[in-house]
Parts: structure tokens; C-alpha cells; sequence
């Protein structure tokens, strides 16, 4: 229950904060990287239908379902579900994933935010992957190595490799030891440039 509640504040602040267009909560040094590129339309489709949806249920039961309650529950649900949408919307909008000083932070909304510092990165490259599932966090084998996907729309842009097993915190708990994290990025080579630059210093990266 609390993090169905904590999940409806964000929608609600996130919502309010694209409204009045506050500008993007970044310290100095800081680089912001969207990834709604490929959800957007997704997303614009659904409030779309919801819209035009709203009006044509609320004639359909006003004419059919003589219980007069019913309209106005089935409106306040119809309403809510478009809000949600566009605070989910705006959740992803103002919650980019950033490149820093203090790391590569990764993010899908308000709801998951995990930094990565440089130390940490072995290397960054860019490398389209389609999922099989949409889910916005799953693990997975490739070889001898484990996982962690951060995907938009069943896809991932950018590869993260680590040095060592490294747990993250997740909506759910820590996760299992990855020794990869992958995301989505609707510039990946900016990003992997961006990340390169900060990584430099350290050791240069060589993957492509």
C-alpha cells in the first residue's frame, strides 16, 4: 500500500512540476538523456483514445445502466486513468537519466534511480537489443555474465559494463549481483560520448 501510494504522490508532482515547467533538477557538470522516444508514441495513442473514450462512455451509460451513481463512478475512474497516464508522461519527462560526476544515474520515472559511479564502469557502448518482454526491469544470461536490463518499450540502447558484481537498488530490494547494466537512451551515442569523456581520466574506453 505504501508504494502504490508513494507511485500516486509522484504522479501527482511530476505532473505539476511538467505543468508549471520548472526546469530539469541538475547539478553542475551534469548531462540529461531522455528515453521517451519510443514510448511517446505509445503513450500520446493511449491519452488519445482516453479522450475521445470519456465522453462517448459517459453517454452510453448515462443511456443504459439505470443506476444513476454509475455514471459518475465510471467518469471519476475514466478521468483518473487519463491523469495517470499523463503524470506517468510527465514522470518519465522530468526524471531523465543523467551523466555526472558522480556517475551514470539510470532512471524510468520516479520510480527506479540507480547511479553507477565511474569507478564502477568498465566501459559504455551503444548497441540497439529488442526484448522479448516490455517489463521496465529484467535480468537476463549473456554468457557468463548477468544482466540488468532497464528497458523502454522492450528495448535497450546502451551497454554498461562493470568491473565487478555490483547490486543496485531496486523498487523491490536489492537486486542480484550484475555484471552488466543495460538501458535505453533516445541518443545513445551521445550518451556513451558524454560517459567516455568521464571515464577518460581513469582509464579510456575501448569498446566500440
Amino acid at each position: 500500500m505504501k508504494a502504490l501510494l508513494r507511485a500516486e504522490a509522484a504522479m501527482w508532482r511530476s505532473m505539476f512540476v511538467l505543468i508549471r515547467r520548472r526546469p530539469l533538477d541538475l547539478g553542475p557538470g551534469e548531462t540529461p538523456f531522455g528515453y521517451l522516444g519510443v514510448v511517446k508514441p505509445i503513450l500520446f495513442v493511449l491519452i488519445g483514445l482516453s479522450v475521445v473514450e470519456i465522453p462517448i462512455l459517459d453517454l452510453i451509460i448515462k443511456n443504459v445502466v439505470p443506476w444513476p451513481p454509475a455514471r459518475w463512478i465510471m467518469l471519476v475512474i475514466s478521468i483518473w486513468g487519463l491523469l495517470w497516464m499523463i503524470g506517468f508522461y510527465a514522470s518519465m519527462k522530468i526524471h531523465p537519466h543523467v551523466t555526472g560526476p558522480a556517475g551514470l544515474r539510470v532512471r524510468v520515472g520516479a520510480g527506479l534511480d540507480v547511479t553507477v559511479p565511474w569507478e564502477d564502469v568498465e566501459s559504455v557502448g551503444k548497441h540497439y537489443r529488442s526484448l522479448p518482454s516490455s517489463k521496465s526491469v529484467q535480468f537476463e544470461d549473456d554468457g557468463d555474465r548477468r544482466v540488468l536490463a532497464v528497458v523502454a518499450a522492450g528495448q535497450t540502447s546502451v551497454d554498461v559494463r562493470l568491473r565487478r558484481p555490483t547490486t543496485f537498488t531496486l523498487p523491490k530490494g536489492p537486486s542480484e549481483p550484475v555484471q552488466e547494466l543495460r538501458l535505453y537512451a533516445d541518443e545513445p551515442a551521445g550518451l556513451v560520448s558524454a560517459a567516455r569523456e568521464w571515464l577518460a581520466p581513469a582509464e579510456p574506453s575501448t569498446r566500440p
